[in-house]
């Protein structure tokens, strides 16, 4: 059986595909059960369940929420976490409207942020970037605008050479904060909506993840144990830039406490990595 339980798509996020592309590649990849988990949006879960049904595909409830984690031991420190959250009712008022204002800050985020980069243009006598700008990034999203939809005009214009060069020289000085959705609101939000909620990947060296406040796999599951168990319904074990000691560690960890252990690639499609992960059988058993 294949699956694949973390997928972004160009339609309603920063995939590389359309939402309609991505099930069809998954039905040629012969993956059996997916769950497109596009950042701080529900918009496409009602197209993605058509689509499942189309393609006899098993589809499951998804989305990717990023929340401010507040540091206990370290009073003022905070990092960005990301949540899976799945099998909520895609009808539930409450979630659809803080996900509406969290598109909101998005778009006034992103502004600010083009703002602090025209600064920093000034100082390298850059041409600063002007309302057409703005409107030919805008034109090239489909879903919520964001800092990778900035990188990726960058690289066109010719500024940067590469996305992560956009955001070592540019995008993480000109940052600005987002909507502040705690652990608990968004653990509150999914489950009130008749969903579960997944700690996603926790040891991303590239990601959101626990990697920003220690890299030790034993101190993470300590942090996990003092501060999220009791908002979390599982972990996401299997993740495409895990190692096998990372892997095994949450595997364990989730055994011990009893929670739900998903999947999946977090496929941006850059490249395609839709099913390619070995996750076993028994994770669609836990979701039945």
């Amino acid at each position: 059986m294949k699956i694949d339980l973390h997928i972004h798509t160009k339609t309603y996020s920063d995939g590389n595909l359309h939402i309609e592309e991505v099930f069809r590649e998954a039905k040629k990849r012969n993956i059996d059960l997916i769950s497109a988990t596009d950042h701080d949006s529900i918009d496409g879960q009602e197209k993605a369940i058509a689509l499942a049904k189309e393609y006899g595909i098993t589809y499951i409830t998804g989305v990717e929420l990023n929340i401010t984690f507040q540091y206990p031991p370290e009073p003022g420190r905070s990092i960005s976490l990301d949540f899976l959250g799945y099998q909520y009712d895609i009808g539930n008022h409450e979630l659809k409207s803080k996900l509406e204002l969290i598109r909101e800050r998005r778009e006034i985020r992103a502004h600010e942020i083009l703002e602090k980069l025209n600064a920093e243009f000034d100082k390298e006598n850059i041409a600063r970037f002007d309302e057409e700008d703005i409107k030919k990034i805008q034109d090239s999203i489909d879903g919520v605008f964001g800092r990778p939809h900035i990188a990726k005009y960058l690289v066109e214009k010719g500024i940067v050479s590469s996305h992560q060069e956009a955001f070592d020289r540019y995008l993480v000085k000109c940052d600005v904060p987002k909507f502040p959705l705690s652990l608990a609101e968004a653990s509150r939000l999914t489950r009130n909506a008749g969903g579960i909620f997944i700690l996603a990947h926790p040891n991303d060296p590239n990601g959101t993840s626990l990697v920003n406040i220690t890299s030790d796999l034993d101190e993470q599951t300590r942090i996990i144990e003092g501060y999220m168990l009791e908002y979390i319904d599982g972990i996401e074990c299997w993740h495409s830039r895990n190692d096998a000691k990372t892997t095994a560690q949450y595997i364990e960890f989730a055994k011990k406490h009893h929670l739900l252990m998903t999947g999946g690639s977090d496929c941006h499609q850059k490249p395609i990595l839709l099913g390619t992960l070995d996750i076993p059988d028994y994770v669609a058993e836990q979701l039945k």
